[in-house]
């Protein structure tokens, strides 16, 4: 019966915390699950590449 208490327990805890991240993030606070993530792979060269050239063109 304990196990049951204890796993009960754990996914109203784990409930409360998504929907408290949702709430926060509608606010602007977070990206959680309803924002599309923007692609991490681009944003380091795309930097760069800006970088070098106003670089270059001085």
């Amino acid at each position: 019966m304990e196990i049951v208490v204890a796993l009960v327990f754990s996914a109203a805890v784990l409930f409360g915390a998504d929907r408290l991240l949702l709430w926060l993030e509608s606010r602007g606070h977070i990206n959680w699950r309803r924002t599309e993530r923007r692609p991490l792979a681009d944003a380091p060269t795309v930097e760069l590449d800006r970088m070098l050239t106003e670089h270059t063109r001085r």
